[in-house]
């Protein structure tokens, strides 16, 4: 085949190619890289160019790492069909898309754009190693990491989308020395998408245990300690799993090799070689359904590695005989729904394939009942931590597969058995028929009661009341009532609230459980409206009565409700229910006996409870509530209104983050939002976002940073300082730390227990969190890792945002000290 250029002409397209060289980190509309050439991301960490694997003379275009001997490729464009010379080229096509083309013009491989392009494109190399296709409004269209192959970056994610069924998954090379995709990939199941599997062809080859929504590790190498997250993150329509590492951690990856085996990597820069950390699967129990159902796979036992969960015997015995177990076993009693079957608990287990997830927040008691009341049901798990989000309760259908026991720190299992089974092993959970008939009996008669003096209380309470109406159009009930049940005010809110997960409280059960909101009941009072203590069938709650004139109208409050009842974490505030009836709106909290931070904080004769143990407990508590809420939830929420009046304080003076009328969702790939009606809290307040209406996790950030910073002086942002050069609390910080004075911002009644490292840690950080370009503010993952680990080095701040802005009680001391309370908005102010 002859060339499809003369001599001549090939010249003049070299010479034309090397007169459109391209900038150090991109490539623009018109621009190419050819054989020779590489272009690097921003701070040089990665190159992006053509590459021929070892022993092979095939060319491809790929991504490596820029600064280690070895040229360890992340990411290949061509893998499918690679150049057999050196005449290919890298560009962008006038449709927009970024193509490999060989020397004939033909296209080996494209980003495959679909969307009209109406502004100028480029494709830029990121320092995470991502090639992103984008237009000049910042818009991108395509990126690298939506088709990993080979290694797993931080910044990277496998996801399902539960609509489409789309199923971004990490595949392997062919072989060490062909790209092409191999037999082996890593993804999400779509089966059960709460653990994730290693695929051989279409056959499950591995699975992960049930997982967990946040998962941490750390490791020191050398003087250098990182600390990584793999974090599920989902909304309605997908699920996804993120890696996520400490700003200043080695050079970390996951790779899935030709093999089949998962492995973490870090780079040694002593020896020069990628060090493998940890790898699956390590030994045969790890490989799916070893030993078949009801049987659990144990790699230290003997004889024989399988063996049947008791109650259960080989289903053929001679091939278990022969190490065939992939038959498994079967009961030998079979369960009868007409009679009472109980559990067995089974422990250090891996939860078996196939679970099903229960929905809403329940006990573990009514978990068991769930699974006793379907016939097909053969077992229950129950966890009450957070980490298991939204899911606390989960069932197991049919068969049981792919047990392994040995495993520390996993969840109970409990197994379902036949009555006639009880008493064999003394690990059988409930009690026998008679005494669960008695139990009944005893709880029913027990439930009664109550119903009949809670009732008879109620009336009582109901009569006593004057001035409301005699009839309520919710259907009456004695404390909570189901959320389906038709009630004032439901069309108002049934547009995308899924009101089945938070129950709706009866209107005149809240005016008894506050005696008719008693001024004696009062907790607090704002621009929303006024909280008071109540009382539900001796659970003390708090009830925010949202009043007429509040900022918080009814598209706050449709917020508050439908956020609140998704998010589940130990330091964010628990709704427990909600009410509208007329022009009421009302909202139940659990009942925080501490009240809010800023009554300690700002509080002379309460500042003597805030010793600096329990300040930095509160300053971890809500880092750990905003990572959950920016990064770990099943949604993607900014908060917006992140202040010391919107903490409270539990019994033991735990934080939990509360009021979410401001919060907006996030979705996948959303970044920032823009709003025209700036609501949020002066002093706050991030520049951007009071500014010009944009906000994002980094305003949150911001508003931890004046929280923080507010903690440990125990001083407003905006209130009065008496020194004239000092014009507010980021303007004194910023100007002690950089004078090396940076203890005197402490609070002078921690004196005696302050930790001074631990001070001056959170005064860095506060610093860096409240810097005036949103880019220079770490993350609430950086943020987590620079609190907690004293061997993490924060880079230095630059100046605060409104470091030289004059407070108004500055001015004039003569003005009240809670400037910092006004919330501003362009149509009305909020508390």
């Amino acid at each position: 085949m002859g060339w499809p250029f003369s001599s001549v002409s090939w010249l003049i397209f070299s010479f034309l190619h090397l007169l459109t060289c391209t900038a150090e980190d991109r490539i623009t509309l018109g621009q190419s890289i050819g054989a020779n050439q590489t272009i690097t991301s921003s701070n040089d960490l990665f190159a992006l160019g053509f590459f021929s694997p070892h022993n092979s003379t095939n060319r491809y275009v790929g991504i490596w790492y820029n600064q280690i001997p070895n040229q360890t490729v992340v990411w290949v464009a061509n893998k499918e069909k690679p150049l057999t010379d050196s005449n290919g080229v890298l560009t962008i096509t006038d449709d927009g898309n970024l193509v490999v083309m060989d020397g004939y013009r033909k296209i080996l491989w494209s980003s495959k754009v679909t969307m009209v392009i109406e502004n100028s494109i480029m494709a830029v190399l990121m320092d995470t190693g991502n090639l992103i296709l984008r237009r000049t409004d910042q818009m991108v269209v395509w990126q690298s990491f939506d088709s990993p192959l080979g290694s797993f970056l931080p910044g990277m994610r496998v996801s399902l989308n539960k609509k489409t069924g789309e199923n971004i998954r990490l595949l392997s090379w062919k072989d060490e020395n062909d790209p092409d995709i191999g037999r082996y990939s890593y993804g999400i199941d779509p089966r059960t998408p709460r653990q994730l599997i290693i695929w051989k062809g279409p056959d499950v080859y591995m699975r992960s245990a049930v997982w967990q929504e946040v998962t941490v590790f750390s490791r020191l190498e050398g003087d250098r300690q990182f600390v990584g997250y793999t974090a599920v993150v989902g909304n309605n329509n997908e699920i996804s799993v993120q890696l996520t590492i400490s700003d200043n951690s080695i050079m970390l990856r996951f790779v899935l090799t030709p093999t089949g085996l998962f492995q973490m990597q870090a780079w040694r820069e002593n020896s020069k070689e990628w060090q493998i950390l940890s790898s699956f699967p390590t030994n045969e129990c790890d490989l799916y359904a070893k030993c078949g159902p009801f049987a659990s796979c144990d790699n230290s036992s003997s004889p024989s590695m399988c063996k049947c969960l008791k109650g259960f015997q080989p289903k053929i015995q001679r091939d278990w005989d022969s190490r065939n177990w992939s038959g498994g076993c079967v009961r030998q009693k079979q369960l009868n729904c007409e009679k009472a079957d109980e559990f067995l608990k089974v422990e250090r287990t891996k939860l078996p394939d196939f679970s099903i997830s229960t929905a809403g927040n329940v006990s573990r008691r009514e978990c068991e009942l769930i699974c006793l009341r379907n016939c097909s049901c053969s077992a229950f798990a129950y966890n009450n931590a957070s980490d298991w989000g939204d899911w606390k309760c989960v069932i197991w259908v049919g068969d049981l597969i792919d047990l392994v026991g040995n495993r520390v720190g996993t969840v109970e299992l409990y197994v379902r058995r036949a009555v006639a089974e009880l008493g064999k092993d003394g690990q059988v959970i409930g009690s026998s028929k008679a005494r669960s008939l008695l139990a009944i009996l005893l709880s029913s008669a027990a439930a009664a009661m109550l119903l009949l003096g809670t009732s008879g209380y109620l009336l009582w309470r109901r009569r006593r009341t004057k001035g409301w109406r005699e009839t309520n159009k919710a259907f009456p009930m004695h404390g909570f009532i189901s959320a389906e049940t038709q009630y004032e005010g439901h069309n108002m809110l049934q547009s995308g609230t899924n009101i089945s997960e938070l129950p709706l409280v009866d209107f005149d059960c809240i005016i008894a459980a506050t005696d008719n909101f008693s001024p004696e009941n009062k907790l607090g009072v704002g621009g929303f409206g006024s909280v008071y203590k109540g009382n539900f069938l001796a659970q003390e709650v708090a009830v925010k009565r949202l009043s007429k004139s509040s900022g918080q109208g009814l598209e706050e409050f449709k917020n508050e409700v439908e956020l609140i009842a998704k998010l589940q974490h130990r330091n964010l505030v628990k709704l427990l229910g909600w009410c509208i009836y007329g022009e009421e709106k009302i909202l139940i909290y659990e009942y925080m006996p501490n009240n809010s931070l800023d009554k300690y904080l700002f509080d002379p004769s309460r500042q003597p409870h805030l010793d600096w143990g329990v300040r930095f407990r509160i300053v971890e508590g809500i880092a750990q509530g905003l990572l959950y809420l920016h990064r770990y939830s099943r949604l993607r929420v900014i908060h917006r209104d992140l202040k010391a009046s919107n903490i409270l304080l539990d019994g033991e003076m735990n934080p939990k983050i509360s009021d979410f009328g401001l919060a907006r969702i996030f979705g996948g790939n959303q970044t920032r939002g823009n709003t025209g009606r700036v609501v949020g809290t002066l002093g706050y307040m991030s520049p951007e976002y009071a500014v010009q209406g944009v906000f994002s996790e980094k305003s949150d950030v911001f508003s931890f940073g004046v929280l923080l910073l507010e903690i440990i002086s125990g001083k407003r942002s905006s209130g009065f300082w008496p020194h004239e050069q000092w014009s507010n609390l980021l303007g004194c910080a910023w100007q002690l730390w950089n004078e090396e004075r940076g203890l005197e911002l402490m609070d002078r009644l921690m004196s005696d227990s302050h930790v001074a490292h631990e001070v001056d840690r959170c005064i860095h950080v506060g610093l860096l969190c409240v810097q005036e370009n949103p880019t220079d503010r770490p993350t609430m993952p950086s943020v987590v890792l620079m609190l907690g680990n004293e061997s993490a080095r924060p880079p230095s701040p630059k100046r605060p945002a409104f470091s030289t802005w004059k407070s108004p009680t500055a001015a004039d001391p003569s003005l009240d000290n809670s400037v910092n309370q006004v919330t501003i908005s362009t149509i009305e102010p909020r508390t």
